[in-house]
């Protein structure tokens, strides 16, 4: 039985945790890498150092969310044709990806270049925050093409069943910039600029190991010169599923830019750094919820692709009841120990007395998250790409943007943090919601086992 035909005959359970715990210390890796990135640019560079990755954050995500939309896209085409018995078809979508995401990932590294300070600007570098900034993204932009290189690798690796091959496309960059971090900001006293440099060192390293793994051959897939070549039926299928991760990161770089300067206005630099903190937190905390909606993912298309509809509906109910059950428990522990937390980050008291209260109401609804995340990456799964779009802007679309620009008006800085609580619980039930109708609809349309409604 191959890695990818087990999808289809193992426990449910047993797959969640074969795919959810590679996965989630993968993420929890990066999220560490980038914890102990602010911890070493807060002790060493100071409150603009933290501020000038806080704006470059979502600027990167979004452009590197090419790769991760054309990686989710495609994984989510691998998997139902593996499940159907079609690996030509996987072959030939694989060395699309391929085509899809270097190209794409060249065009946007060089708009970057041309545009890099109206664009910094434009999500909230003003005064003092400019210099550092630049400084910094213009040394991030260099490794963008191979980050969307590996962001799609990772996805399609953990499609063709090997989830701990795809951990360690993860856990590669963390480890990387956590030995580079202090080598270069500490002792060649580089500051900003060697806390850029570790990072897209690490992004070159990442992208070599998976490279790696599909010239190994491990991965079952096959590519020929031909299968480089775009298809037009694949990739209207693969941007129209992975249009919706890419949407979903447009939509959470809309948001900087407008939490940014609306931070900026109502509390200045201080207020970027106090989220740059707790944003730091946020990644750390959806840990668990981001590990289990990467491993159902494979496991749902599989089974959406084979036909085995309860193994589908059962998949996303246990993953959802597990990423609300972890995510609450750490939930907890967050909420106990914040001062002692955020004095990880700086010694600056007047800072720690900033960032204790507002991330506490920034986390009121956090157990949430799990909800909002497992349901839009279910569509995406078996290709359902409108209802995935739905799902991924309830959050930050729907709820939380409005939100930032209405109440800081009425509440101002408090305004800001308290929007994010509202938009989870808001986002959670709009979820729940669609999924129990939409499960209901199915299941009344179920009148023959074979039928595809039933999925």
């Amino acid at each position: 039985m191959s890695n990818s035909e087990a999808f289809g005959k193992e426990p449910i359970n047993t797959l969640l945790r074969k795919q959810s715990i590679p996965s989630g210390i993968g993420i929890l890796m990066l999220s560490i890498y980038g914890i102990v990135d602010t911890i070493f640019v807060g002790n060493y560079v100071g409150q603009l150092g933290i501020a000038a990755i806080t704006v470059v954050i979502p600027i990167t995500f979004l452009i590197s969310s090419i790769g991760m939309g054309i990686g989710i896209g495609g994984a989510s085409i691998i998997s139902r044709a593996l499940g159907a018995g079609k690996p030509s078809k996987a072959n030939h979508t694989l060395g699309n990806q391929l085509t899809a995401t270097f190209a794409l990932g060249i065009l946007f590294c060089v708009l970057g270049f041309v545009f890099i300070e109206p664009m910094l600007k434009l999500f909230g570098a003003k005064g003092d925050i400019l210099g550092p900034t630049v400084e910094y993204f213009s040394i991030i932009l260099i490794g963008i093409p191979v980050l969307a290189f590996s962001m799609m690798s990772n996805n399609v690796i953990r499609a063709v069943g090997y989830p701990k091959v795809a951990m360690v496309v993860m856990v590669v960059p963390a480890i990387v910039n956590m030995i580079l971090d202090p080598i270069l900001i500490v002792y060649f006293n580089m500051g900003i600029e060697g806390a850029a440099w570790a990072t897209t060192g690490s992004y070159f390293m990442s992208a070599t190991y998976a490279a790696y793994f599909f010239i190994s051959g491990k991965a079952g897939i096959k590519l020929s010169l031909k299968d480089l070549v775009p298809s037009s039926s694949i990739n209207k299928e693969m941007f129209s599923i992975g249009s919706v991760t890419f949407v979903r990161q447009g939509v959470v770089s809309l948001l900087f830019l407008v939490l940014n300067n609306s931070l900026f206005k109502y509390g200045g630099e201080s207020s970027i750094a106090v989220y740059g903190i707790i944003n730091r937190m946020m990644m750390l905390v959806n840990v668990p919820a981001l590990g289990i909606t990467q491993g159902s993912m494979p496991i749902v298309g599989y089974n959406f692709g084979a036909k085995l509809w309860k193994r589908v509906r059962l998949t996303l109910r246990n993953a959802i009841i597990a990423g609300t059950i972890i995510s609450a428990s750490i939930y907890a522990l967050i909420m106990i120990f914040t001062p002692q937390i955020i004095r990880i980050f700086t010694d600056d008291i007047s800072l720690i007395n900033e960032t204790v209260p507002a991330l506490r109401t920034v986390f009121l609804a956090t157990p949430l998250i799990a909800l909002q995340l497992i349901s839009s990456a279910y569509y995406q799964a078996i290709g359902k790409s409108r209802s995935a779009l739905l799902l991924t802007l309830t959050k930050q679309g729907f709820f939380l943007i409005p939100l930032l620009l209405i109440l800081p008006s009425i509440y101002e800085l408090n305004g800001i943090w308290v929007s994010f609580p509202i938009a989870d619980i808001s986002s959670a039930i709009v979820c729940i919601s669609y999924l129990l109708y939409d499960q209901k609809r199915i299941l009344i349309q179920q009148k023959a086992p074979n039928s595809i409604q039933t999925a």
